[in-house]
């Protein structure tokens, strides 16, 4: 049975949330979400590469052969991955320097790799754009809360440094939550994303035991 598009929608952003329920793309997860910045940077990344190859897959579903599909999904993958990596080094260079390997290791993540399998080589082009969109967006809204909490725990600020991705009009957007605040070291360290992620995992699993 086929999904309506409201279906994908609440299947990416809530109901199988790559991040959050699937557990799928952790690794870049965890490791850049230390700011919102950095969060929304890899999560836009991620969206465009979902959107790119599942449209791309879907285009050419009929003329894979079962064989040799995952190594062809994977390298539509990556040339949609680089195509976003000279974009970025070209016009968000600092932002590029910072996110680093992360952003070529996209075409590892098994959340891109999964919904190319499970949709877009069984789906027609609009549905498989419209699932690699929310599929995105939720790993992105995951991603973003993410780093914004473990930004206002480390910092005691929200959008430091918006200027490497939103130019230099947002130089001033930064806003400081706690003045004089000498910063929770755990949070901007690696076992703190996992006891972030965990917290919102679990309020992600209560709340879904009550809908």
């Amino acid at each position: 049975m086929k999904m309506t598009y409201q279906q994908i929608f609440q299947n990416g952003l809530w109901k199988n949330n790559q991040a959050l329920v699937a557990l799928l793309g952790l690794c870049p997860l965890l490791a850049v979400s230390n700011t919102l910045i950095n969060s929304l940077a890899l999560g836009i990344a991620t969206t465009l590469t979902l959107i790119l190859s599942n449209g791309c897959i879907s285009l050419v579903r009929s003329t894979i052969q079962a064989e040799i599909r995952l190594p062809l999904f994977v390298l539509i993958i990556a040339g949609i991955v680089t195509i976003i990596e000279l974009l970025m080094h070209a016009y968000f260079y600092q932002l590029y320097k910072t996110l680093g390997i992360f952003i070529p290791l996209i075409v590892t993540n098994c959340a891109i790799i999964g919904r190319a399998e499970v949709f877009a080589s069984k789906n027609s082009v609009l549905p498989s754009l419209l699932d690699g969109l929310a599929m995105g967006l939720g790993f992105s809204l995951a991603l973003a809360l993410l780093g914004g909490i473990r930004e206002i725990l480390s910092l005691g600020s929200l959008l430091s440094q918006a200027e490497l991705l939103f130019g230099e009009s947002a130089r001033y957007w930064e806003i400081v939550i706690v003045t004089d605040y000498s910063g929770l070291l755990l949070a901007a360290l690696p076992a703190g994303s996992f006891i972030a992620l965990g917290l919102m995992i679990a309020v992600k699993n209560a709340l879904f035991q009550k809908a």
